[in-house]
């Protein structure tokens, strides 16, 4: 993994943010204060970005690329959407991370330390990050689940199972 240093809160910075449909809602100062706990990591082919059972508070936003998300060996889903957020679960319940995500192929992500890394002068403007993004993962998560009912229908419907 090649990794950036810390972002800096300048406009273009905070334009190509306002780029990501998951922070578009977020205010130019918000925006500041998103990059002020980021950086960019790029991944080879293969590497593991986050890993099933690992114990962190980073957050993810898939820039270029593709990840693949595995649990317990198994595919359960890939994605190449620029912009798809992930890492989030633990974020919100606090338990360790439930599946492994890998590149595929080159893939740059913009890494959210949602901890603040101990880093002085961080834990206002993480508190208020936190706030917006609660609201955001609400938002977000109902349209997971929405398509996860979706999918679940389908299943039953190809299995002839009812309600």
């Amino acid at each position: 993994m090649l990794e950036s240093k810390w972002l800096t809160d300048d406009i273009r910075n905070i334009q190509k943010l306002m780029a990501i449909p998951a922070l578009r809602g977020f205010e130019t100062k918000n925006l500041g204060k998103v990059l002020r706990l980021s950086k960019i990591r790029q991944y080879d082919d293969g590497e593991s970005i986050i890993q099933e059972g690992d114990r962190d508070r980073w957050l993810y936003f898939l820039l270029n690329g593709k990840i693949r998300i595995v649990k317990a060996g198994v595919e359960i889903a890939a994605t190449d959407k620029t912009g798809e957020m992930f890492g989030e679960m633990t974020l919100i319940d606090n338990i360790s991370r439930s599946a492994s995500v890998f590149a595929v192929g080159q893939t740059v992500c913009l890494a959210v330390d949602t901890s603040g890394g101990g880093r002085s002068g961080i834990e206002d403007e993480r508190a208020d990050f936190l706030f917006l993004l609660y609201r955001m993962f609400a938002e977000y998560l109902a349209v997971r689940l929405r398509l996860t009912n979706e999918e679940l229908i389908k299943l039953k419907r190809k299995h002839g199972i009812k309600a």
